[in-house]
C-alpha cells in the first residue's frame, strides 16, 4: 500500500467526491451558463435570457447587423450577466444604430471589446441604451470605441406606470475604456456617455479619452449626468480630451451638459436643476485645452473634492441653480462663477498654469504625477469626510488630505493607467456602489432611428465651450447590461480541489475580472494602438 499521506487522504475521500461532483454538476448546470460562438447564438441567448443567466462569449469576432434587445427582468440576487469568456477575448463589431438596449433590471456586461463600425457616424450612436426600468445595470471592464455616445441612458414611458416616464436608477459603470479613433463626422450629439435623468449612477475608474464632435458646433464631453438627475457619483476617471488627435471644443466631466429640453423627458416634468447632490472627487482630467474641464450647468449642491486639472481652461459653476463647494482641487486654469452659479471654494490651487504643476511633479503631461516638490500639495488640504481615500485608493488618514487626486506616502503613487479598485470606490472591497445621470437635444427623437427624443435643449452657452448641443441622440436602441456578482462557474472543479487542497478552490469574484489590457487587480490599461 502506498504510504503517501496524500494518496491516503485521497483514498478517504473519493467515496464523498463521487457523491458530490454529480450534485455539483446538476447544480451548475441549472445556473444557466449559456456559451454562444457566433452573432446568431448571442441574438437568441439574449432573446431568451432568464434571470441568473450568464451568456458567455467565446474568443472571436461577432458581427452585428441589429439590436440586441435586452427586455427580459434579472433580479438582484439572479442578474443575467453577459461577458466574455477571456477578458478581451470576445470583439462584438455594431453595425446599427444601437448595440444592446437594456429596458429591465440588473442586467451586467463584462470583459468585452465593442466598435461601432457604421459606414455614416450618424448611424452609430450607442454601444449601450439604458432606458426606462433598468435599474441595478453593470458594465465593468469592457472596451467601447467609436460611437457618438458609447452609453446613453434616459427615461421612457412606462406601461406598467399608466404610460408616466421612468428612469433608470443605481447603474455603475466602472474600469472601462472609451473612446474614438478620430473625431466623429456628425451633428449629432457626441458624449462617451451621456445620461438623461436617473439616480444615483457611478462612473468610477473608467478611462475616458479622444472624444471630438467632427461637425455641427463641434463641441464634445466625457461625460455628463443632467435632465434633473439626482446623487450622481463620478470618481477616480482619468480623462484626455487629446491624446491620439487633437482639435474642437473638448470639455471633461459635468452635470447639466449643454442642457434639457422638453421638461417632459425630465425627472419630475422639470429640467431645472440639471443635476442636484452630485459628487466629483479623485478625478484626473488632461488635456482639454479648448475649454473646461469640468462644466456644471445648472447643477445644485454639488461637492468637488480633490480633483486635478491639467492643460484645461479650469472649471466653470453657470447658472443660478449651479452651486456647492469646491474643495482641495489643483485647477490648471480658473474656477469660474458664471451667470449666477456660485460656489464655497476651501483649500484649492487654482489660477494655475500649466508651468506649476511641471514643477510639483515628474511629467502631468503623460500623467505621471509622482512628486518633484510636494511643498504646496502635501497635508495642504482640509479633511473631508466624503474624501476617504485617493485616486489609488490610498487612505486619506493622516490628518490634513493632501490636495489633488492623489494622496502621498512618499513621493510615488500608482500608475494612473493601471489604477487600482475595489468595485465601489471606499477602499473597503465590498462593491456596493450607486450611480445616476444623460444628454439629450432639442426634441431629440431623431425620426428614422427609433429614438425615442430625450434630448438638450441647446442651452447655447457662449464662452464656455458650450454653444448648446441640440442635435438630439437619445436613440431608443437596444442594448443589455447588468450587475456582476460571483460568477458560478467552476464550482465542481473547486470543489475537487477544496477536498484535496483544504480551501485551495476559493471562488473568484467577478469584479477582480479584468480585460487582456487591464491589471488584475481591477485597474486599466492605456491603449497601446489607435487601432
Amino acid at each position: 500500500m502506498c504510504d503517501d499521506p496524500r494518496m491516503r487522504r485521497l483514498s478517504l475521500l473519493l467515496p464523498a467526491l463521487a457523491f458530490c461532483l454529480p450534485l455539483t454538476l446538476a447544480a451548475e448546470a441549472q445556473a444557466g451558463i449559456v456559451p454562444v460562438g457566433d452573432a446568431a447564438e448571442l441574438q437568441a441567448a439574449i432573446d431568451g435570457a432568464a434571470p441568473g443567466d450568464e451568456i458567455v462569449l467565446a474568443d472571436g469576432v461577432y458581427e452585428v447587423g441589429n439590436n440586441l434587445s435586452c427586455d427580459v427582468a434579472g433580479t438582484q440576487n439572479e442578474p443575467i450577466i453577459v461577458r466574455a469568456e477571456n477578458p478581451g477575448g470576445a470583439i462584438i463589431r455594431f453595425d446599427a444604430v444601437e448595440g444592446f438596449k437594456v429596458s429591465q433590471p440588473w442586467w451586467t456586461f463584462a470583459d468585452l471589446e465593442i466598435e461601432g463600425v457604421c459606414a455614416a457616424d450618424d448611424d452609430c450612436e450607442h454601444a449601450f441604451h439604458i432606458v426606462g426600468a433598468a435599474d441595478g445595470t453593470h458594465i465593468h471592464h469592457n472596451r467601447i470605441k467609436n460611437f457618438n455616445a458609447q452609453i446613453k441612458g434616459n427615461g421612457e414611458p412606462d406601461a406598467s406606470m399608466g404610460g408616466a416616464y421612468n428612469w433608470p436608477d443605481d447603474v455603475v459603470i466602472e474600469f472601462n475604456e472609451f473612446w474614438d479613433e478620430a473625431p466623429r463626422n456628425t451633428a449629432r450629439p457626441v458624449t462617451k456617455i451621456d445620461i438623461v435623468g436617473g439616480r444615483r449612477w457611478v462612473l468610477r475608474g473608467n478611462y475616458i479619452h479622444d472624444f471630438a464632435k467632427g461637425g455641427g458646433n463641434n463641441i464634445s464631453y466625457a461625460a455628463f449626468f443632467k435632465g434633473n438627475s439626482r446623487d450622481g457619483l463620478m470618481e477616480r476617471n482619468l480623462v484626455e480630451c487629446e491624446s491620439l488627435h487633437t482639435g474642437q471644443v473638448r470639455l471633461g466631466l459635468s452635470l447639466g451638459g449643454g442642457g434639457t429640453s422638453p421638461d417632459s423627458i425630465c425627472e419630475d416634468q422639470s429640467c431645472t436643476p440639471e443635476h442636484q447632490g452630485g459628487i466629483l472627487r479623485n478625478n484626473l482630467i488632461l488635456h482639454c485645452p479648448a475649454d473646461v474641464g469640468i462644466y456644471l450647468n445648472a447643477a445644485s449642491d454639488t461637492l468637488l473634492a480633490n480633483n486635478t486639472l491639467y492643460d484645461t481652461t479650469g472649471i466653470d459653476f453657470r447658472f443660478a441653480s449651479s452651486t456647492g463647494i469646491a474643495a482641495n482641487n489643483i485647477v490648471v486654469g480658473n474656477i469660474r462663477e458664471r451667470d449666477g452659479g456660485s460656489f464655497t471654494g476651501q483649500s484649492n490651487l487654482a489660477g494655475l498654469a500649466n508651468a506649476d504643476l511641471e514643477g510639483w511633479f515628474v511629467d502631468p503631461s503623460s500623467a505621471d504625477f509622482d512628486l518633484v516638490d510636494g511643498s504646496s500639495v502635501v497635508d495642504q488640504g482640509m479633511s473631508l469626510a466624503e474624501v476617504t481615500n485617493d485616486y489609488c485608493l490610498t487612505p486619506r488618514d493622516d490628518g490634513n488630505h493632501d490636495i489633488g487626486a492623489f494622496e502621498y506616502v512618499g513621493d510615488d503613487v500608482c500608475d494612473p493607467f493601471m489604477a487600482p479598485g475595489d468595485g465601489d470606490g471606499d477602499g473597503d472591497g465590498d462593491g456596493d456602489g450607486d450611480g445616476d445621470g444623460d444628454s439629450g437635444e432639442a426634441g431629440s427623437g431623431e425620426a428614422g432611428s427609433g429614438e425615442a427624443g430625450s434630448g438638450e435643449a441647446g442651452s447655447g452657452e457662449a464662452g464656455s465651450g458650450e454653444t448648446g448641443d441640440s442635435a438630439g441622440s437619445d436613440d431608443e436602441g437596444s442594448g443589455c447590461s447588468c450587475r456582476s456578482t460571483d460568477a458560478p462557474g467552476s464550482a465542481a472543479l473547486g470543489l475537487f480541489a477544496l477536498l484535496l487542497g483544504g480551501g485551495l478552490g476559493r471562488g473568484r469574484r467577478r469584479l477582480a475580472r479584468g480585460l487582456a489590457k487591464t491589471t488584475p487587480d481591477g485597474g486599466r490599461a492605456k491603449a497601446k494602438d489607435p487601432a
